[in-house]
């Protein structure tokens, strides 16, 4: 990101579906307190390819819903405005920050066709045994802070304004899927999406609040979901969708659960311009960092369909959110295919 390139913080944050034959009824999920399970090779197969495939099916309506492997039936669940333990606040970025991932030292992934969804994953996580978060000075030291205390985040740009700004000039949009432990309540992780109007002006819409700086954000409804230790990240899951006239959708999957909040594009129009994904697991809310213990090492992958098979581009120094981790950035691949991706190390 260069510099004086201005970063917003994360607020810091049943209509049955059709069952093919070849999934059993469903089973009890494995608890996310606890270690990960121990499977065979053919089952670890049909846990991942559950997660593909619950990732990719529509939830039949707005709001929150639930999913238990083998099923891929999406049952509804009470949703949950989110008030954030943290609210956010506009930062700048700064000369000599740190060089770690985050705080707009990332990659994304960049395509010339129109984003639809975005997959983010940990293929590889090695010599992980502790993650705390902790306080950013030149961020006034906030965030939600202490022993597994984290986000993972798919972002798209700030670049691109659509009709939601009204016109408003130098305003854009920006959107947010995110997973929290702990976002509103000590125990309990958010499964939501935040919306941006970043430059909108010092009043905004109503059920909008105000940074104070002169953007507007708001949160989805959000679905509860348990706590996940940073040492079972390589056994999660965020993904972001999006549908031109229909709902966008995170859903965040963890070994044999999967939990989602599903809102109306039409609070940003980010069907309309949606071309840049950045995901990363960083500090939760207020500009804070994830500090993994030294050794760590993760590997990041970030895919997407966009109704191309060509690969897309990736792109340094291009993050959008202003949380951060304390690993170093590794290089950057890019992959063709039917899910056009990239991917990267971050180690320590």
């Amino acid at each position: 990101m260069q510099t004086n390139l201005k970063l917003v913080l994360l607020a810091s944050l049943v209509a049955a579906a059709w069952l093919p034959s070849a999934y059993a009824a469903p089973a009890e999920g494995d608890s996310m307190q606890a270690p990960a399970e121990i499977v065979g090779p053919l089952e670890a197969q049909a846990r991942a390819s559950w997660r593909e495939d619950i990732a990719h099916i529509a939830t039949p309506s707005e709001g929150c819903f639930q999913a238990t492997y083998p099923s891929i039936v999406w049952h509804q669940t009470a949703c949950h405005e989110v008030v954030p333990r943290v609210q956010p606040t506009p930062r700048w970025a700064l000369l000599g920050a740190s060089e770690t991932a985050g705080n707009g030292n990332d990659y994304t992934l960049q395509t010339t066709s129109l984003i639809t969804q975005t997959v983010g994953t940990f293929p590889t996580v090695t010599g992980v045994t502790s993650e705390t978060g902790t306080g950013v000075a030149s961020y006034g030291g906030g965030g939600i802070l202490g022993a597994n205390e984290y986000s993972l985040q798919i972002n798209s740009s700030f670049n691109s304004t659509t009709s939601a700004c009204k016109s408003r000039s130098g305003c854009t949009i920006w959107q947010q899927f995110v997973y929290a432990p702990d976002y509103e309540v000590q125990g309990s992780g958010a499964v939501f999406m935040q919306y941006w109007m970043i430059g909108y002006g010092t009043r905004c819409p109503s059920g909008w609040g105000s940074d104070g700086a002169g953007d507007c954000y708001k949160n989805s409804a959000a679905a509860t979901a348990p706590d996940v230790p940073a040492t079972q990240l390589a056994n999660v899951k965020l993904t972001g969708s999006v549908t031109a006239g229909g709902n966008d959708t995170v859903v965040f999957t963890n070994g044999t659960k999967a939990y989602s909040s599903s809102g109306k594009d039409s609070v940003l129009y980010l069907a309309q311009v949606w071309k840049e994904s950045e995901f990363n697991v960083v500090g939760n809310a207020g500009g804070s960092e994830a500090v993994f213990n030294s050794g760590s090492s993760i590997t990041v992958k970030v895919a997407v369909t966009d109704g191309s098979t060509t690969a897309p581009s990736c792109v340094a120094n291009s993050g959008t959110t202003g949380e951060s981790n304390n690993l170093n950035l590794g290089s950057c691949t890019a992959s063709s295919g039917t899910s056009p991706s990239i991917q990267f190390t971050e180690s320590n």
